[in-house]
């Protein structure tokens, strides 16, 4: 059987991925933004009229927290212990991300419509599709990963302008589901490189977690006695998303290292 070069290999995984693009938007109803989605159960405002939305807008800030810390540890020596190549600037992005994010959520949450939603959306898609694109350099391919990255990011920017200019949210939906959907089925099928990769799923965990907090919005709001709304407990939980995948990061060694120094100390025992 005839080996196929990298290059064929990375057309045949766009051409899938073009031909699926292709058959949602033909099966699938246009998915408009509703205006009940602006909606929120809790809309207390703790500081007369200048931070609206109060808890919603102050549980945005953890990411900046996270995102920053994160950024200083991708370029201030080797905390991470990162050993192939464009992996960096996938964690760098993935961290980017998170911090812009805090950003965009307070902005959004300040005055909730159609306009601004956009900007809590985007950073959130960078940082997923950047962390599935470590993900695949890790797991599956090295060139792989390092040669989608940027296409990847550049439909991230054309279908948050293709939901802007058309109300379809179906492409947004694609890249918040499927980091969520691939990233605990790759963990089974593809060996790790690195040890911690439980953590993987952890974090797979809080982020399906936040999704149901969210839309139990409201019920959680009544069920705690209007203390915390659902949505800001999805500010919360997700923010444990990067918390989680820094404590892997600071964790993990290369798993042939690992196995290296433990079959050493049993020889010395």
């Amino acid at each position: 059987m005839a080996v196929l070069s990298p290059k064929v290999k990375r057309a045949r995984i766009w051409g899938v991925a073009l031909l699926f693009w292709l058959c949602l938007m033909v099966a699938t109803p246009k998915i408009p933004q509703s205006p009940k989605y602006h909606v929120f159960a809790d809309m207390r405002n703790f500081f007369g009229t200048r931070v609206p939305n109060t808890l919603n807008v102050a549980t945005s800030f953890p990411f900046l927290v996270v995102g920053v810390f994160g950024l200083v540890l991708c370029f201030h020596g080797n905390y991470f212990g990162i050993n192939l190549r464009g992996e960096i600037w996938g964690w760098f992005f993935f961290y980017a991300g998170i911090a812009a994010a805090a950003f965009g959520s307070a902005y959004y949450h300040l005055k909730p419509d159609d306009a601004r939603v956009l900007w809590d959306r985007l950073p959130m898609m960078i940082a997923f599709t950047s962390l599935f694109t470590s993900f695949v350099i890790e797991r599956v391919d090295e060139q792989i990963g390092i040669n989608s990255f940027i296409p990847l990011l550049m439909v991230v920017f054309m279908s948050a302008a293709y939901e802007r200019i058309f109300n379809d949210l179906r492409l947004c939906m694609l890249f918040h589901l499927i980091p969520c959907l691939a990233i605990p089925v790759m963990t089974f099928i593809f060996p790790p490189r690195y040890t911690h990769s439980r953590y993987w799923l952890y974090a797979a965990g809080f982020y399906i977690l936040a999704k149901f907090e969210s839309a139990a919005d409201r019920r959680i709001y009544n069920a705690n006695h209007y203390v915390i709304s659902g949505h800001s407990l999805e500010h919360l939980c997700m923010v444990m998303v990067p918390v989680l995948l820094t404590v892997m990061l600071l964790s993990r060694n290369v798993r042939m290292e690992r196995r290296h120094i433990e079959e050493h100390k049993i020889l010395r025992l």
